[in-house]
């Protein structure tokens, strides 16, 4: 299928996304990462359904002025954090869902905008809040401790030069405070040999700076959480994640939502608790990846990965059409 117009983002696996959402008329639906709207926009299509979207970015919000037009009464904002779905949908008067969707990490708006701070391809302010809140990747790289830092560096990026990487930055800051991203790249750059992948020396270690200031993680462990508490009986759960860190996290999760862990040693007392029936089936065994015509077109989407799963009918919950 065609991607529809989308405010100049390009949405990853969106053909693979609408098929496992499987958004139908009177459904009510959850994008809880709006980002560009390329998802909405294409699940308001697809159904004469109702569609309620959050974003922590106030930008994307006043983005989504524009796509709420097109769709009166149908599509609803809430400026938030995914991680908080719960509380704000309640907010909304919404108890229950037909599905959810959650496209992990950084938005190509954010990533573009050398303003944003979240990328080393332009000089910019370090800043890489999502939320345009709280403590920026400056107040990281220029306070923390060298170890914190090599630490923060090593667990959310994977960089394993980070002790190098943390005594360089330390050492620079001493000298004069690091704002911006060029200058930052420019110190990692300076300590790291060029990456045989063809990756900047710096990405694993901008990715860790901007992992930790918006608590990416925390957020992908809680969402998950709620959304599977708010999806009615036969709503379905479909993430699009960019790295390693954050499809760890929603393959285990899918995993002990349906069932799929091992179970326990038969030394191990916990052995000898009867495990209940899954509440959740998995729609995807695999990680759906892009084609080789997608990441042709869009090299962005050449690491992303779906997984779904589904919340099996006979589960006792609200169903989602009273809940709006």
């Amino acid at each position: 299928m065609n991607a529809p117009e989308t405010m100049g983002h390009v949405p990853v696996l969106l053909a693979e996304v609408l098929h496992a959402l499987a958004p139908r008329d009177g459904g009510v639906y959850l994008d809880g990462t709006f980002g560009g709207g390329g998802y909405a926009a294409a699940i308001l299509a697809a159904a004469a359904c109702t569609l309620y979207a959050i974003d922590r970015d106030p930008d994307a919000i006043a983005r989504g002025a524009t796509l709420a037009a097109r769709f009166p009464g149908r599509l609803h904002l809430l400026h938030g954090s995914f991680g908080d779905m719960l509380e704000l949908l309640s907010g909304a008067g919404v108890r229950a869902l037909d599905g959810v969707v959650l496209d992990l990490g950084v938005s190509s708006f954010q990533i573009d905008d050398p303003a944003r701070g979240f990328s080393f391809r332009a000089d910019g302010p370090l800043d890489m809040r999502m939320d345009r809140a709280g403590p920026t990747a400056a107040d990281l790289v220029n306070t923390l401790p060298e170890a914190e830092l090599a630490d923060t560096l090593y667990e959310l990026g994977e960089e394993r030069a980070s002790r190098r990487v943390a005594r360089a930055i330390v050492a620079a800051r001493a000298e004069a405070p690091i704002t911006t991203t060029g200058r930052l790249a420019s110190i990692i750059r300076g300590v790291l040999p060029p990456d045989k992948s063809g990756h900047h020396p710096a990405t694993r270690s901008f990715q860790a700076l901007r992992i930790r200031v918006n608590d990416e993680l925390g957020q992908i462990v809680r969402a998950l959480k709620q959304a599977a508490g708010l999806l009615a009986p036969g709503g379905r759960l479909v993430v699009v994640s960019f790295h390693s860190l954050e499809d760890r996290i929603v393959k285990r999760f899918m995993a002990e939502a349906t069932g799929r862990i091992p179970a326990p040693s038969r030394h191990d007392p916990a052995g000898l608790v009867p495990r209940g029936a899954a509440s959740f089936r998995l729609l995807t065994t695999n990680a759906v990846r892009p084609g080789s015509a997608e990441t042709a077109a869009n090299p962005r989407a050449r690491s992303g990965r779906l997984r779904a799963m589904q919340r099996v009918a006979n589960e006792p919950t609200a169903q989602a059409g009273e809940a709006a």
